[in-house]
């Protein structure tokens, strides 16, 4: 367990206490710039706040990779710490049951990076907010480049798990609607963790696909690309694959990122808005080092929650959720707000293509995709989302 908080200047002031529970040793590459976020926007809040403002200290859990575990360490940090917000989550698995426990335990939960759209559609609750484009905003970044390619026969590979069933079914329904001459001729299902990377690209080879659609993230990403590179699985091809553009991810392919892909990310050292260049230049004086996407997300995740109390001015769950539901807060990539309608925030990503530079991969030809233009309608929402959510 880790705790983080400034010292408060008086000795009796009680601080708020923020449960985060994470998938730190799963997924160091996204988690740890992460935390590294989330500690400065804790780092800003408690030394910039006014005199009615309590300070903020933040319970971190690492969860495993287990949703189980994750809900018992949710109870104790409740019970046993007294957290009054939770925070948090990267697998939508775990998203998802951390979801349910803030329903049950009538917390508000500000989620990070989990992507299921389950998360605040089906299986929406009025407790739950989430930071990052849900899978179906990620999937339209993509699939208008994607429909413009000469493919018809197109292959996927995803995790076998929520997410990655999530947004290939969204791939294919959205691909087909503007696209209805594709067809989709193979599919790889590796169970989450355990690619067996040069099976999988000889199996996706075999189809003969034109295109690709590939969910892998983290070291499955990696090995993928090395297998698929080595045994030419790529040329030719065309591929589109979520978040391949993030740097931390990026920079562990170095020389092996393949050229071409069409690929949601974050380019931080070619963007220059005032919110990116204050967001690097704290990032760097903090740390030394600059930031990643998970650094954008863990920062943007504690800002919102830490305003979205000062600004109801308790912790109070009914005084929280009014106070989130429409809230804007400025994030790195610009002022972003959180929708009434499903608790969605409108925080966009970059979309581009991968290209290599001195023996490292970098995202050119992109632009920024703001949330707030990916949408769906309301009445899209409305038929997905309980009404009891929305309550």
């Amino acid at each position: 367990m880790a705790t983080v908080a400034v010292p408060s200047q008086a000795a009796d002031e009680k601080p708020i206490l923020i449960g985060e529970i994470n998938s730190y040793a799963a997924l160091p590459q996204f988690t740890t710039p992460y935390r590294m976020g989330w500690e400065l926007a804790v780092e800003e809040a408690n030394a910039s706040r006014g005199p009615n403002d309590r300070p903020i200290e933040v319970t971190s859990r690492d969860d495993s990779g287990k949703p189980d575990e994750t809900i018992l360490i949710a109870n104790e940090m409740l019970n046993d710490q007294h957290i009054e917000v939770l925070t948090g989550g990267f697998l939508s698995n775990i998203g998802l049951a951390m979801s349910d426990f803030a329903l049950r335990s009538k917390i508000v939960f500000v989620a990070a990076e989990p992507l299921t759209d389950k998360l605040i559609w089906e299986k929406g609750n009025r407790y739950t907010f989430r930071v990052v484009p849900s899978t179906y905003m990620q999937v339209k970044m993509v699939v208008d480049q994607a429909a413009k390619l000469p493919a018809r026969r197109w292959a996927t590979i995803a995790d076998n798990y929520e997410l990655g069933q999530v947004g290939v079914a969204q791939f294919k329904e959205q691909l087909k609607a503007q696209r209805p001459d594709v067809e989709f001729v193979g599919e790889q299902w590796p169970a989450l963790g355990k690619l067996e990377a040069g099976s999988t690209v000889e199996a996706l080879a075999a189809v003969k696909p034109d295109a690709i659609f590939n969910m892998l993230f983290g070291a499955e990403l990696n090995r993928f690309v090395r297998e698929g590179n080595q045994r030419d699985l790529f040329t030719g091809r065309d591929v589109v694959s979520l978040q391949t553009g993030y740097p931390e991810y990026l920079d562990a392919m170095k020389a092996e990122t393949p050229k071409g892909w069409i690929v949601t990310g974050y380019p931080w050292e070619q963007i220059h808005t005032p919110e990116q260049d204050a967001f690097v230049a704290a990032y760097r004086k903090k740390y030394n080092d600059y930031p990643r996407y998970g650094s954008v997300v863990g920062y943007t995740t504690m800002k919102a929650t830490i305003e979205a109390i000062r600004k109801a001015g308790s912790t109070d769950p009914e005084k929280l959720i009014s106070t989130l539901r429409g809230m804007e807060v400025t994030s790195p990539f610009g002022p972003i707000m959180f929708r009434p309608q499903d608790q969605q925030s409108t925080l966009g990503l970059y979309v581009g293509k991968l290209d290599m530079k001195d023996g490292r991969g970098f995202m050119t030809d992109w632009k920024y995709a703001s949330g707030k233009d990916l949408q769906p309608s309301d009445d899209f929402v409305k038929a997905r989302r309980p009404a009891e959510a929305s309550k």
